[in-house]
């Protein structure tokens, strides 16, 4: 299962953001899903947004702390990027995620 956790509703500071973040996938892992997918949004300038950016931060220190397997911004969720064949290998069913190879910014996905 993939789960979908939206952090950009109410149009939220990153700290809040962040917060979000920690608690869906907190709630994923008690759901058991094997990924999630983060709605975060580009910013509305359409330059990149300060929670995009936030959360692919955060995403690496999760990573390289061992908390979570895996991320792919949704910019690089495509076949063409390793770090998205590294997601695929660990969690097939992303594979069929709207966003594939749509080089979506406001989206990532996270295999936990």
């Amino acid at each position: 299962m993939v789960a979908e956790v939206n952090l950009e509703a109410g149009m939220p500071t990153v700290e809040i953001a962040l917060r979000r973040l920690e608690l869906g996938l907190s709630d994923a892992r008690m759901r058991h899903a094997a990924a999630v997918r983060l709605i975060h949004g580009y910013g509305s300038s359409g330059r990149g947004g300060a929670i995009h950016d936030g959360v692919h931060s955060h995403l690496a220190r999760m990573k390289s702390q061992g908390k979570i397997r895996e991320f792919v911004p949704g910019e690089e969720f495509s076949p063409f990027s390793q770090q998205a064949r590294n997601a695929l290998a660990l969690c097939p069913e992303l594979s069929r995620d709207r966003d594939f190879a749509r080089e979506n910014r406001g989206v990532t996905l996270v295999v936990l």
